[in-house]
């Protein structure tokens, strides 16, 4: 029997993956999934819009369904599997919080900007207090150094959640950039840690495994890497390196492979490989909301997008930032304009 750390899978499938089919997942979909799962031995399933609970919205995009409907669905297809969801401050209320529980939702993973965990007070307390697994979930957190996101992640503990969580949303970083931030968090941190990496560079079970040799306690991932961009670590693939690796965690190869090829390949509607777009957003280090915008206006000023998506990753722009494409391009037009 191998004497390797044990670690915890927890599929976003019904979550993450969510993004890459329009939110339409089908109650049949949810079922057939979680029942997969459930026979797959993860540790959790998380179920919501791709925003997370309260993200059905214009802006975001319309779910098929609504927040009740898919966690009472999911609820009843789980049994030893934990149900779990994503909360976005501002997004998802206090209330929804209090709904998930009534699904019999386990755990919420509480997503903030990697420095504004100060946004996420009010829910951790309520979700404690209504007995919640409650999981503090940074997302972005290529955009600061492994000081500074030690620093935040210090004021998550303090709030007394159960375990933290790095997500690499852009899919930017390096094998380097992941061991270095994984060994300062569990070397200064109480509580256990989990990964959550996108695909957009091709790193995403690569970033995954040097994680878990620096200590990780939980990753995430996807049946066939669903999710937006290039997707994210795919789920059976990284079981299979990990029973390679003789690291136990608690899941059925076989279950999951089949699950993944009867139920969540045909949703499919893009494809999951490093294209040229996943990689131009992994490599500038943005979230996957910029892209079509910044072509459009690309497009409209005869500029190179790729220009413009590293100008943005310079400038370090989040989600909800995306007018300042816009400021950006007229600008490069001008500079253009003065050099010619």
């Amino acid at each position: 029997m191998s004497t390797r750390k044990p670690v915890k899978i927890i599929d976003t499938t019904l979550r993450d993956g969510s993004h890459a089919v329009h939110h339409q997942f089908s109650a049949e979909d949810i079922t057939r999934i979680c029942k997969g799962l459930e026979a797959g031995g993860v540790y959790a399933a998380e179920v919501s819009h791709g925003a997370g609970i309260g993200g059905s919205t214009l802006q975001f995009g319309r779910a098929r369904l609504s927040d009740r409907d898919m966690l009472t669905t999911a609820a009843a297809a789980l049994k030893n599997t934990k149900l779990a969801v994503l909360l976005v401050p501002g997004l998802g209320t206090m209330e929804d919080l209090k709904v998930a529980k009534e699904c019999g939702v386990e755990i919420v993973r509480i997503a903030v900007h990697c420095t504004e965990i100060d946004v996420a007070i009010q829910h951790v307390k309520l979700a404690k207090e209504i007995g919640l697994e409650v999981c503090a979930f940074f997302m972005m957190t290529h955009m600061i150094s492994a000081d500074e996101l030690l620093g935040y992640m210090k004021e998550a503990e303090s709030y007394g959640v159960d375990y933290i969580y790095m997500a690499d949303s852009a899919g930017a970083m390096v094998p380097e950039d992941i061991a270095v931030r994984v060994k300062l968090l569990k070397k200064e941190l109480n509580v256990p840690i989990g990964l959550h990496c996108h695909n957009n560079l091709g790193l995403a079970i690569g970033n995954s495994v040097v994680g878990y040799e620096a200590g990780l306690d939980f990753i995430d991932a996807t049946l066939q890497g669903l999710g937006p961009g290039s997707g994210n670590t795919p789920t059976e693939p990284l079981v299979a390196v990990l029973n390679k690796m003789k690291v136990d965690s608690g899941c059925n190869l076989y279950a999951l492979m089949d699950t993944g090829d009867k139920y969540v390949k045909p949703l499919i509607q893009h494809t999951i490989q490093v294209t040229n777009q996943s990689l131009i957003l992994g490599y500038a280090g943005i979230y996957s909301s910029f892209y079509q915008k910044a072509l459009d206006i690309a497009e409209e000023y005869d500029l190179d997008p790729r220009d413009i998506f590293v100008r943005l990753g310079d400038l370090k722009v989040i989600g909800g930032q995306e007018d300042m494409i816009l400021d950006i391009a007229y600008k490069m037009a001008q500079e253009r304009k003065a050099a010619s």
